[in-house]
């Protein structure tokens, strides 16, 4: 049974000493608000985290596969909706793009019972194997860092090198000079939309919702590299509704989550900001948990 509130969040994670979102256009530096000087992490790169989580928790397997991954082949699973529904002679031969008829809303249904990405973050499936499209339910904003970060360069060195001819040309120092980026700390805040609306239309659940809470909490804990550093969500504040529609204005309840950097110190660790949260006086028909701070 689909949800049948509507919620706002906010969430807050950090960074120390790593690059959370490098950005392939710019060397993969630390992305940055050029105008502000604040950090950026896209909300592509957030529900890349929150996929992998659910894929590791739930092992990939139905009602909880990932349709959006690291090498997959969109159209396979297109397919596999089509011989599911019974409707596998609509493959064969012919323009796949626009074959499936009245049978694209049953392949799209399909597509949102198997796939929890599909059914959370939506999907555009008419491209080859015509499965249609889905608007989701979930949505992100871009991440952005409370105060200006600043974005270093580091050279780092390589005891190795890949080819007999390159340590000759080395004369036996087999040394190699890279660069790595990071951020010394930067703390984000994202907001987030679930819409009750078009959970109804992808029969996004209350367990599924459960599941995205317990991915923005965790999703930083199997996350690791070398590259991204020390990461952690900080904070986790989710603004139900009564309605479906709503009753309040998703702006006005954001403001009520305030970070702000301490006076007199250079950030370096998260206990160097403080998160006011006013629970008071909150808009009729509101109410606000605390799901991490």
């Amino acid at each position: 049974m689909a949800i049948e509130n509507r919620y706002d969040f906010v969430l807050l994670f950090d960074v120390k000493d790593g690059n959370p979102n490098g950005d392939p256009d710019a060397g993969n530096l630390p992305r940055v608000d050029a105008e502000t000087g604040r950090g950026l992490v896209t909300d592509v790169s957030l529900k890349r985290k929150v996929r992998n989580y659910v894929g590791m928790v739930k092992g990939e397997q139905p009602p909880f596969e990932i349709y959006v991954k690291e090498k997959a082949i969109l159209n396979r699973q297109h397919e596999r909706a089509y011989k599911a529904i019974g409707a596998s002679d609509l493959l064969e031969g012919g323009d796949k793009k626009r074959r499936g008829g009245d049978k694209v809303d049953e392949a799209r249904a399909w597509m949102c019972r198997n796939f929890y990405d599909v059914r959370t973050f939506g999907a555009v499936m008419s491209v080859g194997v015509n499965c249609g499209q889905v608007r989701g339910p979930v949505q992100l904003t871009f991440a952005r860092s409370v105060d200006p970060i600043v974005a270093q360069e580091h050279s780092i060195t390589r005891m190795a090198v890949t080819t007999e001819a390159e340590a000759a040309r080395q004369e036996g120092d087999n040394r190699t000079m890279g660069r790595k980026h990071t951020v010394p700390y930067g703390l984000y805040v994202a907001r987030g939309f679930v819409s009750s609306h078009l959970a109804a239309q992808t029969e996004f659940s209350n367990a599924d919702l459960d599941l995205f809470w317990e991915a923005l909490a965790n999703m930083f804990e199997h996350d690791r590299s070398a590259a991204r550093g020390e990461m952690a969500t900080r904070g986790l504040y989710v603004f139900k509704h009564d309605s479906q529609l709503g009753n309040a204005h998703a702006h006005s309840l954001f403001t009520r989550i305030q970070p702000k950097r301490k006076e007199g110190v250079v950030p370096r660790d998260f206990d160097d900001y403080h998160v006011s949260v006013d629970k008071e006086n909150l808009p009729a028909g509101v109410s606000l948990t605390q799901v991490v701070g």
